[in-house]
């Protein structure tokens, strides 16, 4: 039907002489085939002349080298281009022109397929944390994060609610990189149906390329409709601020490959100088807060100390050496059983442990080691970053410790160093600890909802039982290597990793994993106490 409706125009835009326009819109059901969709304005037949490409891109290649130049060289924060779309609309041209006017030695080109068996074997973020872009380089990704959500959708296989949810997690993804001076930039590469339908057909005839072609395709030409409602739903609820669509017309080539560039020619020059201010922000801002932080240090204490959640512990509790050497036994035994079981049904299992130095994090990890067998199991002891690993997100070097399939990955301190050591010594500032609470839940969640058993231990012990342990330590040889100058000074500010640990608690103790506090001022109590609570987690899920 025809819509006819009478719009009087403001001041700013009226057109002379008239007072009133009235403006024809042809209106058609949404459930039409041929209705309106956002991708009509890439549908244009846009065209540049190849003796105006020549011209264009010399300056754009130019512009984009100097561009990568000066991101290598400074070295602030990584890129990341993602390029999704209309199978033939030239997703993987317009990579391969990235890489062919700029230096490919620095950029890192991946085509996510179908997940391989060690990807599939562990959470579907895994294999995007793993190739991402060190700080200074460019990732261009196809089919990327985006690709199985679409087709699941489209297919029937997850409802609108878990399309919206799965939407949700990519843009908790991308602003996490993002919060972390990432630069995310996202194509939607468009033809229309009946420029699709031609290009599948040559492609089909083309005895060269023919092998590029799948029966999928024209199964997933017949289902174009279903195809573009899902991909406005993805671009509406994805199109951030942080993390941009620009949808392209990609029917012609000298006009995508010259847009593709320009916007990211654009986008790049915007991002280095909205990172560089946010850098000089973000110093001066934590410089100010360092210097308040040590006036505050100067004054008097408050009488009236905050009260933690270890405050609350029974240091007492113990167990008689006989006993312990008993309960032992029969925990080493039965976790052997049930961690034999777990590997056999494909289940995987985290453990992490936190806790002050000379907590007992150590033997407590010595006593599950014992009864497992070495080749389904890796201890992970982390202490400061490597330059290679602060060149990426904080997160991206635990990522890359996730077990396969029915093995054991033990933490000896993790990914909690972001809201305790580096907030304490000021290795990350105030913004960043704070929206960490956030992205570790996050975290955890996609280990849980993958399958994995994922406990927590925090160890504790008083302040007092520390300077016995760190004293014992002098005198003994094959131990005083565990003691260090950093020991002595984290045990200065005792209360401060004390109200840290409190709060990383309060903020990251949910439902699907809470922490385990663990009483280990008798380390044989402790050692038993982590041990039972691993054969438990074990049993109920080689049950389930």
């Amino acid at each position: 039907m025809f819509c006819i409706e009478l719009r009087k125009l403001s001041a700013q835009n009226a057109v002379p002489d008239f007072k009133y326009v009235i403006f024809f819109d042809y209106c058609q059901d949404s459930n039409t085939k041929s209705g309106a969709h956002m991708f009509q304005t890439a549908e244009l037949g846009q065209k540049i002349s190849k003796s105006e490409f020549k011209k264009q891109e010399l300056v754009l290649r130019t512009n984009l080298l100097a561009l990568q130049h000066r991101l290598r060289k400074e070295g602030q924060f990584p890129v990341i281009l993602d390029f999704a779309g209309v199978k033939g609309a030239g997703k993987g041209t317009s990579a391969n022109m990235l890489n062919k006017w700029m230096d490919a030695r620095w950029i890192v080109t991946h085509a996510f397929t179908k997940p391989s068996d060690e990807e599939s074997e562990r959470p579907t973020f895994w294999r995007f944390w793993r190739h991402h872009p060190p700080k200074g380089q460019i990732g261009i990704y196809m089919s990327g994060r985006y690709s199985r959500p679409l087709l699941d959708y489209v297919y029937g296989k997850i409802s609108q609610d878990e399309f919206k949810r799965l939407l949700e997690r990519i843009n908790a993804f991308e602003k996490a990189l993002a919060d972390d001076g990432a630069m995310v930039l996202k194509f939607w590469m468009h033809i229309s149906r009946e420029v699709q339908k031609k290009r599948l057909r040559l492609l089909e005839n083309d005895p060269l390329r023919s092998w590029r072609m799948s029966p999928l395709d024209w199964k997933h030409w017949e289902l174009y409709d279903k195809f573009i409602e899902a991909a406005e739903q993805i671009i509406s609820f994805t199109n951030t601020g942080h993390a941009p669509w620009e949808i392209v017309e990609g029917e012609d080539f000298n006009f995508r490959s010259l847009r593709v560039g320009q916007v990211f020619q654009e986008t790049l020059e915007r991002h280095m100088v909205s990172e560089q201010f946010r850098q000089k922000y973000l110093a001066e801002m934590r410089q100010t807060v360092q210097e308040e932080s040590t006036e505050t240090d100067s004054a008097p204490l408050s009488p009236s100390p905050l009260v933690t959640i270890f405050d609350g512990l029974d240091y007492s509790k113990s167990l008689s050496k006989k006993l312990y050497r008993s309960e032992l036994a029969i925990g080493q035994a039965r976790l052997a059983d049930l961690h034999q079981k777990a590997a056999q049904k494909k289940i995987s299992v985290t453990l992490v442990f936190e806790g002050p130095d000379a907590s007992g994090k150590g033997g407590a990890i010595r006593q599950i080691t014992e009864a497992l067998d070495a080749r389904y199991y890796k201890v992970y002891p982390f202490a400061a970053p490597t330059d290679v690993e602060n060149s990426h997100h904080y997160l991206w070097r635990f990522w890359n410790c996730i077990p396969r399939a029915g093995r054991m990955t033990i933490f000896d301190r993790s990914w909690y160093g972001r809201v305790l050591v580096e907030r304490i010594e000021q290795f990350a500032g105030e913004d960043e600890w704070r929206r960490a609470y956030a992205e570790i839940n996050d975290f955890e969640d996609q280990l849980i909802e993958h399958g994995i058993v994922l406990l927590k231990f925090w160890l504790q012990i008083s302040k007092d039982e520390q300077l016995a342990r760190f004293k014992a330590r002098e005198e003994t040889p094959h131990k005083r290597w565990k003691l260090c100058d950093e020991d002595w000074r984290n045990r200065e500010r005792w209360d401060e990793y004390a109200l840290s640990a409190h709060e990383m608690i309060q903020q990251t103790s949910v439902k699907n994993s809470p922490w385990i506090l663990v009483e280990n001022e008798n380390k044989q109590y402790g050692r038993i106490k982590v041990l039972n609570a691993v054969c438990n987690a074990l049993e109920r899920a080689v049950q389930d």
